[in-house]
């Protein structure tokens, strides 16, 4: 582990490596926008081969909007292989059969799945509050498997998680894409490295502008009991008779989903834990409301949170700040931000844009002559942006999602390990639940990330 100084990564170290890489560059773009005019390019390659062995076998549970993308997806790394699909809507297994041929199987229970033993892998994509039972169920009947964030619907399910990879020695990825992006591989370089010098605040936005942004999802014509397993869906969970709404739009109901921030802030947790090899933070606020999406929903449609990591080894303490907001009348988009006393960068999926200020010594330093106060010390026009540096995907570049799913087959055929396992995937996912647990109960909630349990 970096035991990193008061002054975090060395500047020395990333002026000189950025040198290198700036000489390194082949070309600038011609056109670029206005605001990135003065700035510098370099293209961001993935240069990992994609090539097949034998067949992975793969499975769907839940073909709902996610699963269908990551199917999608997964058929398009060389060697995986759409084999069978559960769910249970009668529509969304006719529509798998539709897409993929009549020699899927379906089915809607997912023991039959795991009962097979020519299914080496699983991706689970159901709502939420199922996410915990299947993924420890599939483990235990040996699949790989890939499991859509959040990891779990509670706090208290990571724990099994976790043990049941431990037990089986388990392939098992949590689906925050963004995890194998080539911005988030470029960000972790750079931040080692010491472009943005001591981190020391970050935040992270999305913004959504839309009906089916704000989970209103399509309700089919002939949804009904006789189409949807209902019983199966409430699991656990109070019966009532059967609401299409609840079914096709779960994540607007605390009984089967997340929130916004099980939904959104978790893939921000992931990338920020990552880049900078944090467990977590230990404290955790929030506040926000239901502003216009007043359809029945118990969940918020703003959310903000605020957080206090604690200094590590990996990394000094810092604060984080979240938001999103589904009625945002600038239209869809989303960023994570990472500042320091140096600089700061903005991390994309495909791109990271690089800040570089210009920087003072702590007035504790000795360095300073006592005598002669800096004359720009507070000129505040001697801080003003420089330009950029910005990383960016070549063209051609598949995406975050391809990657991510591309590691996972890599796993399966034990090539790499996994980054996004179960542990990380759990400290991924408790501060985004806390968060839903602090605005519901209008506290502070503490969390030890270490020892992975709450403080009273």
């Amino acid at each position: 582990m970096k035991n990193l100084s008061r002054k975090g990564p060395s500047r020395r170290n990333f002026l000189s490596n950025m040198a290198k890489a700036v000489a390194a560059s082949s070309f600038i773009p011609n056109v670029i926008s206005a605001r990135d005019r003065e700035a510098h390019f370099e293209w961001l390659k993935r240069g990992v081969p994609y090539s097949a062995n034998d067949h992975i076998q793969v499975a769907l549970i839940g073909a709902g909007g996610m699963g269908n993308a990551d199917t999608s997806t997964t058929v398009t790394v060389p060697g995986m292989k759409l084999v069978a699909a559960c769910d249970l809507y009668d529509g969304r297994l006719d529509a798998i059969k539709k897409k993929y041929g009549n020699d899927i199987s379906v089915t809607k229970e997912y023991k039959e799945i795991l009962a097979r033993k020519d299914i080496d892998a699983v991706i689970v994509a159901t709502p939420d509050h199922w996410h915990k039972d299947i993924s420890i169920a599939a483990m235990n009947s040996g699949k790989a498997v890939y499991c859509e964030k959040p990891m779990v619907h509670d706090i208290t399910e990571g724990p099994a998680v976790i043990a049941a990879q431990q037990k089986n020695k388990a392939v098992f990825q949590v689906g925050s894409q963004a995890m194998s992006s080539l911005g988030n591989e470029k960000a972790k370089q750079l931040y080692e490295s010491g472009a943005i010098g001591q981190l020391n605040y970050a935040e992270g936005f999305w913004a959504r502008n839309s009906p089916n942004g704000a989970w209103e999802y399509l309700i089919p014509d002939d949804a009904s009991e006789k189409t949807v397993d209902w019983k199966t869906f409430l699991k656990s969970y109070p019966d009532r008779p059967f609401e299409a709404k609840r079914f096709f739009r779960w994540r607007c109901y605390k009984d089967y989903g997340t929130g916004v921030s099980g939904d959104l802030f978790v893939h921000l947790f992931s990338s920020l834990h990552f880049i900078v090899s944090s467990v977590g933070p230990n404290k955790i606020m929030a506040t926000g409301g239901l502003r216009y999406w007043k359809d029945g929903r118990e969940v918020p449609d703003i959310l903000l949170g605020m957080f206090d990591y604690p200094q590590t080894p990996q990394h000094p303490a810092f604060n984080l700040s979240l938001r999103v907001n589904f009625v945002d009348g600038t239209a869809d988009n989303t960023y994570l931000r990472l500042v320091g006393n140096e600089g700061s960068m903005i991390v994309e999926w495909d791109k990271v844009t690089l800040t570089k200020n210009k920087s003072y010594p702590p007035s504790d330093d000795v360095s300073i002559a006592k005598d002669k106060p800096d004359p720009d010390a507070y000129d505040r026009k001697k801080i003003l942006d420089p330009g950029a540096i910005i990383f960016k995907a070549e063209e051609g570049y598949k995406g975050a999602h391809f990657d991510h799913h591309y590691n996972w087959s890599r796993a399966i055929r034990g090539e790499k390990t996994i980054v996004e396992d179960s542990l990380f995937g759990y400290r991924a996912a408790a501060p985004a639940l806390l968060c839903n647990d602090s605005y519901f109960q209008g506290k502070t909630m503490k969390w030890d990330p270490i020892q992975l349990k709450l403080i009273s």
